[in-house]
């Protein structure tokens, strides 16, 4: 079987242009985001996956799901014709497991058109909001994008920071350093 994000990949896009074209990427942003909480532990794909419900009763199943999760409003919760027509093609072609990875693509092609960059920032101590602010900046100088900035602390790097954003890694933590040092004295 083809892996998961070949192909979740086309149908992100698909949602993407749809998105996109109508104005409501925001919008297909969330909904995608409540779909891939849903359905990231497999437990309710295992379930869709039943053979004695019809498509017309796990898109029900779905959609109120969607629905009951987030607001009555989300164009994949029932309210939007063509988010339940996405849906209801993801049913009937057994792609709805693929939910995950089509919001994660997604947020992808959203944060590409509106430059925007998620970093990730594991530090060994809790970060002030000067240095938050101090990253973002130097981050954006650097990157050239907007940046949306998240956090999280990790005693074991015992010092310092290591920045994820992209495909870009700067591992400035004192961890990395002694290891580096240590392989250097060992050769």
């Amino acid at each position: 079987m083809a892996d998961k994000n070949t192909i979740a990949r086309p149908y992100a896009k698909a949602a993407f242009d749809l998105a996109k074209d109508a104005g409501v990427l925001d919008q297909w942003s969330n909904a995608l985001e409540v779909a891939r909480s849903l359905l990231a532990d497999g437990s309710v794909a295992k379930f869709l996956s039943t053979p004695k419900m019809s498509d017309a009763q796990r898109l029900d199943f779905l959609t109120g799901l969607i629905a009951s999760a987030s607001d009555k409003t989300s164009v994949l919760g029932g309210s939007d014709k063509k988010g339940s027509n996405f849906l209801k093609l993801l049913l009937e072609y057994g792609r709805s497991a693929v939910l995950p990875e089509i919001a994660t693509h997604f947020a992808a092609l959203k944060a590409e058109i509106e430059n925007t960059v998620d970093v990730m920032v594991t530090s060994a101590a809790p970060l002030s909001s000067a240095q938050e602010q101090a990253i973002v900046k130097a981050l954006r100088q650097r990157l050239g994008s907007n940046v949306k900035l998240s956090t999280e602390v990790n005693e074991k790097l015992i010092g310092g920071a290591v920045i994820r954003a992209g495909d870009v890694v700067i591992d400035g933590s004192l961890r990395s350093r002694l290891e580096k040092l240590s392989n250097a004295l060992i050769a």
